[in-house]
């Protein structure tokens, strides 16, 4: 199921490979849009049970998707398992009620924290703080994808567990194989992800 979802995000141009322009303004081999999976009902539900099934087992009340990305995955993930869901606002309104977080929920509840993709771990935080803030807790965060460039060692650096569907290697690995990413390609990413540790 995993190569398969793979290969599908790869079709999809989710994932590209080339030169790309970084937020932080370094050029990377390797660019990844999960954004675009909004328009590919099926892949969005194969990404949400890719997700689930990497923590129906752990023990949360609530879940959050982090703005904004993740938010279509994390609704298919609540309405398809039937677990409520809190959001947590990027701008806080400065009218009616100036939640930061939307939905029901009580202090003592743990929230499971689910994002498209981590790279230094700082858009999971930007998330983890508010819900903190109204008294809830957040032991695990599940990703898509682990960028692998020091994510998931700074969320356990901070006691949280990371649980990823999917690492940058195994996409590479998977890629590789199946013919649709050159061994050349694939080298520079891997040494682009060694040196760009975060």
């Amino acid at each position: 199921m995993i190569k398969e979802l793979i290969i599908k995000l790869f079709e999809i141009n989710a994932v590209k490979f080339g030169d790309f322009k970084l937020k932080s303004g370094i050029m990377s081999p390797i660019y990844i849009d999960l954004r675009v999976t909004v328009s590919y009902p099926e892949i969005l539900k194969m990404v949400a049970e890719a997700m689930w099934e990497k923590v129906k087992n752990l023990n949360f009340d609530l879940i959050c998707g982090v703005p904004y990305t993740a938010l279509p995955i994390a609704t298919v993930i609540s309405v398809e398992h039937n677990k409520p869901m809190v959001m947590r606002r990027k701008e806080i309104k400065d009218y009616g009620t100036k939640k930061a977080i939307e939905g029901n929920f009580s202090a003592g509840q743990t929230v499971l924290v689910v994002e498209d993709l981590v790279t230094s771990g700082s858009s999971v935080f930007e998330t983890i703080e508010p819900l903190q803030l109204e008294g809830l807790k957040i032991n695990d965060i599940v990703v898509l994808i682990d960028r692998e460039q020091g994510g998931k060692k700074h969320l356990q650096e901070k006691g949280y567990n990371l649980h990823s569907v999917i690492t940058i290697s195994e996409m590479l690995e998977v890629l590789g194989n199946e013919g649709k990413l050159a061994k050349e390609m694939a080298a520079r990413v891997k040494s682009f992800i060694i040196n760009n540790q975060v």
